[in-house]
């Protein structure tokens, strides 16, 4: 569905042709620059992200004066202009305040404002505002007004941004309530993932057995013939420093423990690699154990390779009651978890578990054969989720490029949509969560 006649755009870098019908003009000539300062005292904290303009949380980090910032209006475009906050505007329906780093655009005439939402929140139009920007580096590369009130956008008849809404938020509400579809798979999968894990490393896996109970046992009612012992029995700590050809390692919940030069690789990102105090690091290997900054949050890693940690981890020695394989899952259980949560009256992120806490919860003492049967159990059945949750990731990605383009295909005119009957449907709305990138992987150069 093609208008039947475009004209060409030269200057607009972005985008090349807008059909006849409409107009291309400099972002100067639909929005001005809001520069007025307020308080937060009187008008709300907003907050500038993926989803929009937002009353801002309770939680969120004050980065600014609260007697100096900006005010936005209702109607007004603001724009968080960090590159590393990229597709983080729209907007606003609400009267409030923000940070000063936010660009706030009033706009000059009567416009349809979720048209411009659209738009101005598309990947293209993203990519060409960061383009006229500046910086010393990606995270501080900015975008201000003076750089992009020289940006083409699209300006089509009023009537016809009214359709192009209709159009869009018909269109988009119909593939987020498929992408929703398939985010509630994935969640059943994993929720079903963990409770083979929980289910059977705390009960095992056969059937009709008796079971008994332990008084203040964190496992519940164990088959007849497992016992509870000290967790010092099965794990001693090592205190055994890196050997000479030792090279850097982590722990990563996401990996397990993994060379420092191979986390890089996998994340294709940087991190700061420790260079100094290397010889106060600790020699691991595998079927170790490591205890990480993380582990009150996410279990204790099991390592598979040769290499060093630094030494604000712990690294336990598996003893020769430990199949190392049946371990691997009961230490990232949830019960586990939790238990081994209740051993410090004060959890926050990154605060150490030390070998004190770990020594405070017991540990089943199962014989070898059933701790391997066990094992293979949890593997062959999670196997089978995860080959199963990247084919619905992959099916979310594809929905959501789909999206992109239909929305930057509609809003620069390159779709004609002014005959689509739009029918009477339920919207569903983006429900995406905001929340700040967690760090995966901690480190020390100390």
């Amino acid at each position: 569905m093609r208008y039947e006649k475009y004209i060409s755009v030269p200057d607009a870098i972005w985008f090349d042709v807008v059909p006849d019908s409409w107009r291309a003009l400099k972002m100067r000539g639909v929005f001005s620059e809001r520069n007025t300062k307020v308080s937060d005292k009187d008008y709300p904290a907003l907050s500038v992200g993926k989803m929009g303009v937002v009353p801002q949380l309770d939680t969120a980090v004050k980065t600014d004066n609260g007697d100096n910032r900006k005010l936005i209006c209702k109607g007004d475009f603001a724009i968080n202009s960090r590159s590393d906050r990229k597709g983080s505007s729209g907007i606003s329906q609400y009267d409030g305040s923000a940070s000063l780093i936010i660009t706030v655009l009033k706009p000059h005439r009567s416009l349809n404002g979720r048209f411009y939402h659209y738009l101005l929140r598309g990947h293209y139009f993203a990519e060409e505002f960061y383009r006229n920007g500046h910086g010393l580096v990606s995270d501080l590369w900015t975008t201000k007004w003076d750089e992009m009130r020289n940006i083409y956008i699209p300006v089509p008849p009023r009537e016809e941004q009214n359709q192009i809404v209709r159009y869009l938020d018909w269109q988009v509400s119909k593939i987020n309530k498929l992408i929703h579809g398939y985010q509630r798979q994935i969640k059943l999968l994993e929720e079903r993932r963990q409770t083979v894990i929980d289910r059977a490393v705390t009960k095992g896996v056969r059937q009709g057995r008796q079971m008994h109970s332990i008084q203040a046992n964190w496992m519940g009612d164990i088959p007849a013939d497992w016992k509870m012992i000290p967790s010092k029995r099965l794990f001693l700590e090592s205190k055994e420093r890196k050997h000479p050809d030792d090279k850097p390692a982590t722990a990563s919940q996401k990996y397990g423990i993994i060379l420092q030069e191979d986390y890089m690789k996998s994340e294709n990102k940087r991190i700061v690699i420790a260079t100094q105090g290397l010889d106060d690091w600790k020699h691991v290997e595998p079927d170790n154990f490591v205890i990480s900054l993380r582990s009150f949050q996410g279990g204790i890693e099991r390592s598979e390779i040769f290499g060093c940690v630094t030494w604000h981890y712990i690294v336990l020695l598996p003893q020769k009651y430990v199949v190392p394989r049946y371990f691997k899952w009961l230490l990232k259980s949830k019960s586990y978890i939790k238990a081994l949560q209740g051993t410090s009256e004060f959890i926050r992120d990154g605060q150490d578990l030390r070998y004190s806490n770990f020594v405070k919860v017991d540990l089943p003492l199962i014989p070898a054969s059933e701790q391997e049967e066990i094992a293979d159990y949890i593997e062959q059945e999670t196997a089978k989720i995860d080959r199963a949750i990247p084919v619905l990731e992959k099916e979310i990605e594809l929905l959501k490029e789909y999206r992109t383009r239909l929305i930057s295909d509609v809003v620069t005119g390159q779709m004609d949509v002014r005959n689509v009957e739009v029918p009477e449907y339920t919207p569903e709305e983006d429900i995406a969560e905001e929340a700040p990138e967690e760090q995966e992987v901690e480190m020390d150069a100390d």
